[in-house]
């Protein structure tokens, strides 16, 4: 099929031969292409907009060919959220609480502590109410009920936020698995403790507790002294060692105490050299061994996680590492505890684990189980997926019955069971605990029913709608000669995807303000058969209809006007454009905008589509809300006057001036001949109109006259008044504070927002109005005192005032009007040879503390301020060159050039002193008033003009700070801008060094526009503990707050 642009012509073309008069039935036919042919299956990839009889490719597909049921739903199978057969339970991860899933399923299948574990006494499931959920409260209560769900549910996973929120853990936050495993254990350690059963009192210690001692011989009299102690794990460090033995044998080995950590001998009665080692008496059923991979890294003030490869066997024996003949010290590897990651802030944690009645292996990973093929171990996966671009370390070689890891950071060895001893392998869940089991089983089959039965519903509505659209679509099709109505193209299309609910019919969006079906509509809508249509509003409702008679002749007429006017449009235009170059024949002319007749085309265009709108009807827009054509015309508009101070919209406006007569300037308009004229008016007939003899406002006259005699005032004043003046207004001979001159003693101050003022209305007085009155009273407080003193001023205040000589002060007493004299005398007191300054008004000393108080409280006080950080190499701030730095526009780097002036043009916002030094910054002890910005008063001999605002160099950034943020907290922003480590980072401000990041920024003296040099320590070349850096922006809280440490 054609494009819908081509549709669109060959719809209309008939107009360029056919008047609106002599419309017929068969141009409003051609206008809705009721005749353009249907399209056929398989021809159009994609629907045909512009045709309205296209019926392909609105979705029909999906139904006309042999269906999927599962298409008709999008249920998932319950099935397969069931358990199955002779296979283990799953745990859901809540967010990053992988590693308390680990450990759990290790202690489930720990059978003695399981079984243990359903004798504690249980009054509350054991009277529990089957008509309401259970609700454990206590750990021992929390773990019954878990690995009583592990051990028989239905379910493929289980959720364990019941155990986790009672331990008051945050599942967003990835915490030490080593940690959680000790602060677990001892919590449920002392649980057990206090339960009346003895038996189930030390669990615990029979389960995971040893013995060993501590031995330190003195090395000067002999005398040995142990001291016992008990383990729950042996913490093994991995640096600098290839296997299990070794880091063992490192554990148990000798250690000199000598030097500084010499030994205090009860014998000797003194410090003396001696030897400690640990001894190993007895050895628990379950042997945990950490391997101390997350160790803590004094450079970086962080952990950071150890990839170094270790070895252990599946048989370990521990009788050469135990003192004395042990009976039975051969222990079977029953878990390992994988961390992937290469950091130790993110990874990820799972568990291999070695079922004890099958001896078959598992891995657990939150939801997903997956048992290993031969009974064997397999790792090969985890180790794949830690290996990175930064360490390429290659996995060693193992030995038959030996495996290789650099993640495990956990192993779990069982004592091997002896020879003709046999060991309970089953573990029976008690009857209180198998009902609740029961109970949480029968929901689950209640909600598997139920999701079967919603995916029968959805199969048996899917098929009847299949049988529904068959025989609907096959009726569409619209047959010549026979009547027919119109459908909205889009609730087609949703009557045929099944994923949206189908709404009633709405044809209200189509119609035109003569209520029938808007011309422009008929791309948004297709012609279909009389009886499909019956079909449809008999099942769904809606309206209104539209068929044959609904084919609006006032809009078919009201188009063909406008497009033969936009046809005859191209031609008027070269005719007007070639009248407008000849003069008008006689005095009968008429006044036309310049702006209007070069844009005359364009407006002309404009009318004739909003006389085109008007047949449009309203219910798709909202007030204000323009369509897509007049869109691409407003914005080609806007760039073609951007220029123009305001948008043009009726012909001819633009020599209307305010009053609505004849605008006065003459060079805006232009006469043109009477043809010309009325060529125009047949396209603007609302269009003001001027004839030649029309004379221009007499009130703008008037006012023109007014205005030009005031110019010429202002400008006599501006002369007479730089004259009396030019010293000050060329800043030349200016008086100084510093350099106070010989040949007076008395100064004047006015502020120096009035000079400002007074220097822009001398530069242009025509477009400035006057100055008339000198403001003292802002320099001073409501008690009339002065607020500032000669230090004062002298340190950075001058920016606020200006100070003129006393010829000076008499001439502007007599031009201006001031309402307070302020003055500064210098006294000199012969009697002690020194010289004392003072102002008149006197200074308000009670004022100035208080101004200098909320100064130095705002310092300090401040949010949402701006510092700059600026890198530092070898000590030497880095200097900003020539070029301007990246991201910086060109207008801004512009501005940061120096530009020369001619004299007498200076700018007054930004001066020098007369040594050619920048002026200085206000200091902690100066006032700032709320005054004008004026950022000096002191002279300059150079006319050069500098920025005022802070200039960026090279290296530095500007950063938003707030005055109660730590130095800790500014250094992560630091890290993250120039990407240095904070560890790294020397800050300091004015040469004093900032160290202590527990404090504030207003503490330390950060005060906002500080500039903060940053000097960068060489880098690490450890990866890892860069991305721990990057991970933690704030110390560890570690199991702080939870159940874990009994809060």
């Amino acid at each position: 099929m054609a494009p819908r642009l081509q549709l669109e012509k060959a719809a209309w073309r008939w107009v360029e031969t056919v008047k609106p008069e002599e419309i017929r039935r068969e141009h409003i036919e051609l206008a809705y292409r009721i005749a353009v042919p249907a399209c056929k299956r398989g021809t159009c990839r994609r629907n045909c907009k512009g045709n309205p009889n296209c019926l392909v490719g609105i979705g029909e597909h999906v139904w006309l060919g042999e269906i999927d049921e599962n298409t008709f739903h999008n249920i998932d199978d319950p099935n397969s959220e069931r358990r199955d057969k002779n296979t283990f339970v799953g745990l859901t991860n809540l967010g990053a609480t992988c590693y308390v899933n680990t450990f759990l399923q290790v202690w489930f299948h720990n059978l003695e502590l399981r079984r243990t574990l359903y004798l504690c006494q249980n009054s509350r499931a054991e009277g529990h109410n089957m008509d309401s959920d259970y609700e454990p409260r206590t750990i021992c209560e929390h773990l019954q009920y878990l690995f009583a769900l592990l051990q028989n549910s239905n379910r493929r996973y289980i959720d364990p936020s019941g155990l986790v929120k009672a331990l008051g853990l945050d599942t967003g936050q990835q915490q030490d698995a080593q940690e959680f495993s000790k602060l677990f254990l001892s919590l449920l350690e002392d649980t057990l403790s206090k339960q009346k059963n003895p038996n189930l009192q030390n669990v615990i210690q029979q389960q995971f507790c040893g013995q060993f001692s501590y031995v330190t011989i003195c090395n000067q009299c002999g005398r040995s002294s142990a001291h016992p102690s008990r383990f729950y794990e042996l913490e093994l460090n991995i640096q600098g060692h290839k296997s299990l033995t070794e880091c063992i044998t490192e554990f148990l080995k000798e250690e000199k105490l000598d030097g500084d950590n010499r030994y205090f001998c009860e014998s000797c009665q003194s410090k003396q050299s001696a030897t400690r080692r640990i001894k190993l008496h007895s050895l628990p059923r379950t042997l945990n061994l950490q391997l101390m991979r997350f160790v803590f890294d004094r450079q970086t003030g962080h952990k950071k996680k150890l990839n170094t490869f270790i070895s252990f066997p599946e048989l370990l024996d521990m009788g050469p590492f135990l003192e004395g003949n042990g009976d039975n010290c051969v222990y079977e590897l029953s878990a390992v505890l994988i961390h992937r990651g290469i950091s130790a802030y993110s990874g990820h944690y799972i568990a291999h684990v070695r079922d004890a009645r099958t001896s078959d292996w598992y891995k657990f990973n939150d939801e997903e189980i997956e048992k290993m093929e031969g009974k064997k171990l397999q790792l090969g996966v985890e180790e794949d997926i830690a290996e990175t671009v930064k360490s390429q370390t290659r996995k060693p070689k193992c030995s038959k019955g030996y495996h290789c890891s650099r993640n495990a950071y956990m192993l779990v060895y069982k004592r091997q069971v002896e020879e003709g001893t046999q060991t309970e392998t089953n573990v029976e869940i008690p009857a209180f605990l198998q009902r609740l089991v029961d109970r949480d089983n029968k929901k689950f089959e209640e909600w598997c029913t139920e999701m079967a039965d919603m995916r029968k519903q959805s199969v048996d509505k899917g098929k009847a709608k299949h049988e529904e659209v068959k025989e609907l679509y096959e009726l569409l099709p619209a047959e010549d000669g026979y009547p027919y109505e119109f459908m909205p193209l889009d609730w087609l299309k949703k009557w045929l995807d099944d994923s949206t609910a189908i709404k009633e019919i709405d044809n209200t969006p189509f119609l035109c303000s003569h209520g029938k079906l808007h011309p422009d509509k008929i791309g948004e809508a297709k012609r279909i058969s009389h009886k499909a249509a019956e079909l449809l509003f008999s099942r769904y409702g809606g309206g209104p209809r539209l068929d044959q008679s609904s084919l609006c002749r006032d809009c078919v007429t009201q188009r063909c006007r406008v497009l033969r006017l936009k046809n005859q449009l191209n031609e008027d235009y070269k005719e007007v454009s070639n009248l407008a170059k000849l003069p008008p024949k006689s005095e009968q002319g008429f006044w036309i905008g310049k702006a209007s007749l070069r844009r005359w085309r364009q407006l002309a265009l404009e009318q004739l589509e909003e006389d085109e709108e008007e047949t449009k009807h309203t219910t798709n827009k909202t007030n204000g809300e323009k369509n897509s054509s007049t869109e691409s015309t407003d914005d080609g508009k806007e760039e073609k006057d951007e220029g123009e101070e305001e948008e043009m919209k009726t012909f001819n406006e633009d020599i209307l001036c305010y009053h609505g007569g004849l605008s006065i300037l003459e060079s805006e308009r232009r006469l043109v001949s009477v043809e010309v004229w009325n060529k125009l008016k047949v396209y603007f007939p609302k269009a003001p109109e001027f004839t030649q003899q029309q004379e221009p406002c007499q009130q703008c006259l008037r006012l023109d006259r007014e205005g030009k005699e005031n110019e010429a005032l202002n400008r006599m004043m501006a002369t007479e008044q730089k004259s009396s003046l030019l010293n000050l207004f060329q800043e030349k001979n200016r008086p100084t504070l510093q350099k106070w001159p010989q040949d007076t003693d008395v100064l004047y101050i006015v502020p120096l927002f009035f000079v400002d003022e007074w220097r822009k209305f001398i530069r242009r007085p025509a477009k400035t109005n006057p100055v008339s009155s000198v403001g003292n009273s802002i320099l001073l407080c409501p008690h009339g005192g002065f607020m500032f003193t000669y230090d004062s001023m002298v340190n950075g205040d001058a920016q606020h005032i200006a100070l003129l000589w006393p010829s000076e002060w008499e001439v502007i007493s007599r031009l201006f009007l001031v309402d307070q004299s302020i003055s500064i005398c210098r006294i000199y007191d012969k009697s002690r040879d020194s010289v004392e300054y003072q102002t008149q008004p006197e200074l308000c000393r009670e004022c100035r503390e208080g101004f200098i108080f909320q100064q130095q409280r705002d310092m300090r006080e401040y949010a949402q301020a701006t510092v700059y950080v600026r890198k530092v190499i070898d000590n030497k701030k880095m200097i900003r060159e020539a070029a301007p730095e990246l991201g910086v526009s060109g207008s801004e780097a512009e501005d940061e050039r120096e530009e020369l002036k001619m004299e007498g043009e200076k700018d007054p916002d930004f001066n020098q002193t007369e040594d050619g030094a920048k002026r200085q910054k206000l200091n902690e002890g100066s006032v700032g008033l709320a005054l004008p910005s004026a950022p000096t008063a002191t002279p300059a001999k150079s006319g050069i003009r500098r920025s005022t605002r802070h200039r960026k160099l090279r290296g530095e950034k500007a950063l938003i700070v707030s005055a109660n943020q730590t130095l800790k907290e500014l250094k992560i922003q630091i890290m993250h801008a120039f990407s240095v480590a904070p560890f790294d980072q020397n800050l300091s401000i004015d040469g004093r060094c900032l160290n202590d990041d527990s404090a504030t920024l207003g503490s330390l003296g950060v005060i906002p526009e500080s500039i903060i040099c940053l000097k960068a320590d060489e880098p690490i070349a450890d990866y890892a503990a860069m991305d721990d850096v990057y991970q933690v922006c704030m110390p560890e809280e570690g199991f702080k707050g939870t159940g874990l440490l009994g809060h």
